[in-house]
Formats: structure tokens, C-alpha cells, sequence
């Protein structure tokens, strides 16, 4: 049986979503697929190579504000951008590991352009403009990872809170922390960056 990437990359987002990226390996992507191992290595030379594979095909399906609309501002397309991509990384198990480390797929290069023209005419330089995005980028990633981890299996938090009662202003913080969902966390960090962009510009 002749396969080609697209019905890897499809058999392995679905088994992602399966055992997660711990218990993802080309043994069950051939199974899946009817085929033996080596036919994948025709396409992929290795894990790290089907990971950035998948990685681009889980932001072609669910990433969809990748560019600024027109009369959009810079923030507002920030906003609307980082809450695009945090989208697409929790709408598949493990999104955010996968998404590490992977370099960006040559042909989003058009859309990373004309953000960066939407920053540059705000009046960002280019380099403040791409370490605002990488930023932001990185710390979506990082919300995500938290939000999929607690989902796997959340940690005790009970000893931390009743040793917290003690130190009045923590255990006040820590109370609204709690009070908080992934995605409001989520919204206040963002606000603190883009806003921390516009002071500084």
C-alpha cells in the first residue's frame, strides 16, 4: 500500500489525540495505516521532523487569525492572534509539546510579514516587533502546557493553600488565582503584555 505525508500526518493527530505525545511512535502510526515502519521513514527521517509535520497542519486547521483585518488595530489583532493560536494548540491532546521546538513552516513566512507591517506601522521597530511576538507566542505556549498538564491529571493543591492561610496577602492572591479559570489567567497575562508593549513603544 502506497501512503503518502498527509495520511500520516492524519493517522498521527489522530493518535495524538489517542495516548497523547508520550505514546505516539511510528509502530501505531504504520498500524494505523497498514503499513510497515521503514515506509514512514520514505517521508519522515525522524520523530522530531512528523512532529513539526503535525505541528503545521494543527495551526492550518484551527489557527485562523494569522493576519490583521484591515482597520484592526495592532492590539486588537494581538489579542485576536494569541487567542487564535491558544485555540489550535488546546483543540488537539499535547498541542503545546508538540508545538515546542518546532521551527516556523516556510510558507506562513507571507502571513509573519504582514503582521509585522501592522506592527511596524504602529511604530514598533522590527526588532521590538519580533520580540513582542515571539513573546506573546511563547507565552500562549506556556499557558497552554499548564492547561494541558493540569488536565491530565490536576496536582494536590490543599497543602499549599492551607500552609498559604498563614501569609495573609498570599493566601488573598492565591484564593482569586484559584477563583480563576486557564482562560481568564490566560486574558489577564496577555493584557499585561500587550499593554506593557504600548508603555514601552
Amino acid at each position: 500500500m502506497k501512503i503518502d505525508r498527509n495520511q500520516i500526518v492524519d493517522a498521527a493527530l489522530a493518535i495524538l489525540n489517542e495516548v497523547g505525545i508520550d505514546g505516539l511512535s511510528t509502530r501505531l502510526i504504520a498500524q494505523r495505516l497498514g503499513v510497515q515502519q521503514p515506509a514512514l521513514y520514505w517521508h519522515f527521517k525522524g520523530k522530531r521532523a512528523l512532529l513539526t509535520a503535525m505541528n503545521t497542519e494543527i495551526l492550518r486547521r484551527k489557527h485562523t487569525r494569522n493576519r490583521p483585518l484591515a482597520g484592526e488595530t495592532w492590539q486588537e489583532f494581538l489579542h485576536a492572534n494569541a487567542r487564535s493560536f491558544r485555540s489550535a494548540l488546546l483543540a488537539w491532546r499535547d498541542g503545546a509539546r508538540v508545538h515546542a521546538g518546532t521551527e516556523v513552516d516556510p510558507l506562513d513566512l507571507a502571513a509573519i510579514e504582514a503582521q509585522l507591517e501592522c506592527l511596524l506601522a504602529a511604530g514598533f521597530d522590527p526588532r521590538k516587533a519580533l520580540e513582542l511576538q515571539i513573546a506573546i507566542s511563547r507565552y500562549v505556549v506556556g499557558c497552554v502546557l499548564e492547561e494541558q498538564a493540569d488536565a491530565a491529571g490536576p496536582p494536590d493543591r490543599a497543602a499549599l493553600d492551607a500552609a498559604a492561610e498563614s501569609r495573609p496577602n498570599l493566601a488573598k492572591a492565591l484564593s482569586l488565582y484559584r477563583a480563576n479559570g486557564h482562560e481568564a489567567l490566560f486574558e489577564a497575562g496577555l493584557e499585561l503584555l500587550i499593554g506593557g508593549a504600548k508603555a514601552g513603544k
